[in-house]
């Protein structure tokens, strides 16, 4: 990355100056006769190829007190020199490989989100994008694992990096046909922990190494006319997940007491899950104005990918069938399967406007899969008298079908009101392979039905202020899951003021409101957010700007499960009271340098209770026209009263420069 920032910084920067290599004799024949004294400079006007900012700098931090694994989840900034920005711009008078080439990248060394992108383009012969991201994935969160395990290690955790990469190439762009191409790959890698399951609800934690990859190959072409464009598509994905696990020594997992008067422990496991998958698919997008006062969209994707997976484990140490009641020291497992998905998603809709002050916009859309798979897994329990072998197969299926249709009218009453009414029907059906307790078979099917009002309305009563509100509320007959929005309202209203040119007002109110009152499920669920702004930018924020948000929220949810071993009737009750609030005040001094101070904060009250303190204060000094100095201090605090042991905080301290051209 140096040495791309360093030829992108020089190479142009050296290809503008003049020719010193000129011979004495061509300098006094080409030298002009002296006359006016104001006379045009001989030097060779130059063009200035490269424009931009390079942000450059080191970050450290002070020591990290309280829990490091908690940082790394939250925060994760590391130290170290950095690459904090760049934002180049290319131009090439001449015009050979490209017109302009735009070049960004931010982030760099050691960060958890790192991105670059460049962007070129020939007018009327191609548009070429690149764009890169790796981000930083750690979490090692005790309290939602079990950080009592007698194994000492905190399930669930894992470290992994995951990188994106997409290209793409626009060849004619501008004209009736636009041929085009591009690839993205999606890849993960890391360490982690993960969990070996025994049928007695032991659960041993082990290392586990993690590697994913998905590609995407596509290529087709816009046909664009005065009053229709249609895009061809064909494309293909491919997968793979190489998952691994291994373990030796003494593992006596989360189960604290003798099963039978036998103590389960493992001793050492080799597993891998070996995954693959490859899809073909094909897409169709159009969109059409036949007439003035109608505008017809509509899109068709259809795929038929197909997964392969394979997994082997074998393990020694002291484990049980429960069911059988019977110990063993070894195992040895297989399992294989196969699935085909083909899988249809399409949509069209219209905007008609029969009047100038009236638009109808109706649309339509449906996914529909099936899934068809087959299933073998085989166990051999060692050590046991006689051998034994379990073997199970799976044949399930899955067979998912969602509709929706949604109508809009939006009329402006006025030049300073409209409204908006509208109606949704969503609509579907599924068929999956149903859980072990259940007393239906081995399939389940359900359906969803869900009938939901729109309404809004917009005013403007003068220049200054403008207000918008949103509101639906629904009706469901059926729904899949224990939690979904079934019976519900969500609204929403948004105000803008502006006081004066300088200040200016921004209000934001949401709520939502869901409820099924089915007698086993009894779920009432309830999520309120206020928020206020504040901008103020004084004579165009030469000398002082402010800028501060608050934000209120509260959540509360209710919900009726069965408790284990009895299956009695409980209630999960959740509740969450947060105040959320950030600021920044930028101060211009002397000479051009500015002060920044300001910061966020966060605290929660309710079932989870939670503080966290994000200050800080950065000051730019300018060195002259093209360098500045910045210097940044932050802080961060994270505290739980329920948890104390997850807590954290520290400084971080951050100084560099700026480099424009």
């Amino acid at each position: 990355m140096r040495y791309l920032l360093a030829l992108l910084w020089i190479v142009p920067a050296l290809a503008q100056q003049p020719d010193t290599q000129t011979k004495p004799a061509e300098q006094a024949a080409q030298a002009p006769a002296k006359t006016d004294a104001k006379a045009e400079s001989p030097a060779p006007a130059t063009e200035q190829w490269v424009t931009g900012s390079v942000d450059l700098g080191y970050r450290w931090l002070t020591d990290i007190r309280g829990s490091f694994p908690q940082y790394r989840s939250v925060v994760n900034l590391g130290e170290g020199p950095k690459l904090f920005g760049l934002d180049l711009t290319i131009t090439d008078p001449k015009k050979r490989l490209f017109d302009r080439l735009d070049a960004r990248a931010y982030g760099w060394g050691g960060d958890p989100y790192s991105t670059a992108r460049v962007d070129a383009r020939k007018l009327g012969i191609y548009d070429f994008t690149f764009d890169y991201r790796n981000i930083a994935y750690f979490n090692a969160v005790p309290s939602f694992a079990n950080p009592l395990a007698p194994a000492g290690f905190n399930e669930q955790a894992f470290d992994l990096h995951r990188r994106t990469m997409n290209i793409g190439l626009d060849l004619l762009p501008g004209k009736r046909f636009t041929p085009y191409l591009a690839f993205s790959r999606n890849a993960g890698y890391g360490h982690g922990i993960d969990t070996l399951v025994n049928e007695a609800n032991d659960e041993f934690a082990v290392p586990t190494l993690l590697r994913d990859s998905t590609a995407n190959y596509r290529g087709g072409v816009h046909v664009a006319f005065d009053r229709f464009h249609v895009t061809l598509e064909q494309g293909g994905t491919t997968f793979k997940d190489d998952d691994q696990s291994s373990f030796t020594g003494t593992n006596f997992g989360d189960r604290t007491t003798p099963l039978l008067g036998q103590t389960l422990v493992l001793k050492s496991l080799q597993q891998s899950y070996g995954i693959r998958g490859h899809s073909i698919y094909s897409k169709v997008l159009l969109t059409a104005s036949p007439f003035s006062k109608l505008d017809i969209y509509g899109q068709f994707l259809y795929s038929d990918p197909k997964t392969d997976v394979r997994y082997t484990d074998a393990s020694t140490g002291n484990f049980v069938v429960q069911s059988l009641l019977q110990f063993f020291g070894a195992q040895q497992s297989l399992g294989t399967g196969t699935a085909v998905q083909p899988h249809v998603t399409g949509s069209l809709g219209f905007e008609l406007r029969p009047f100038r002050r009236l638009r109808i916009i109706e649309s339509w859309m449906t996914d529909r899969y099936h899934d068809a798979g087959f299933g073998l897994f085989t166990q051999q329990l060692l050590q046991t008298a006689p051998l034994t072998t379990l073997t199970n197969t799976l044949s399930p299926i899955q067979i998912v079908n969602y509709n929706q249709e949604e109508v809009n009218a939006l009329l402006d009453v006025t030049s300073k009101i409209t409204l908006r009414g509208g109606y949704r029907y969503v609509w579907g059906d599924a068929t999956v392979r149903a859980g072990n307790l259940s007393q239906t078979g081995p399939e389940v099917s359900g359906e969803l039905k869900r009938n939901v009002g729109l309404a809004g309305l917009t005013v403007r009563p003068s220049q200054k202020l403008s207000v918008n509100l949103d509101y639906e509320a629904a009706s469901s007959d059926r729904v899949y899951f224990r939690t979904s929005l079934n019976d519900y309202h969500r609204a929403r209203v948004r105000a803008k003021y502006q006081v004066s040119g300088a200040l200016v007002l921004q209000a934001n109110f949401q709520v939502l409101n869901n409820q099924n009152p089915s007698p086993d499920i009894q779920y009432d669920f309830q999520s309120r957010q206020n928020s206020l702004a504040v901008y103020w930018t004084p004579a165009g924020s030469k000398r002082v700007s402010v800028m501060a948000e608050y934000d209120r929220s509260t959540l509360r949810s209710n919900i009726s499960f069965l408790l284990p071993p009895f299956l009695t009737t409980a209630v999960s009750a959740y509740r969450d009271y947060a105040h959320t609030a950030t600021s920044a005040v930028d101060l211009a001094l002397v000479r051009g340098a500015k002060l920044t101070a300001g910061g966020s904060f966060f605290i929660s009250s309710g079932s989870r209770p939670s503080r966290y303190y994000q200050p800080l204060m950065r000051l730019s000094v300018p060195f002259g026209k093209h360098v500045t100095s910045n210097t940044e201090w932050q802080y961060y605090g994270f505290g739980e009263q329920f948890f104390l042991f997850e807590g954290f905080r520290t400084h971080v301290f951050m100084t560099g420069l700026r480099l424009t051209r």
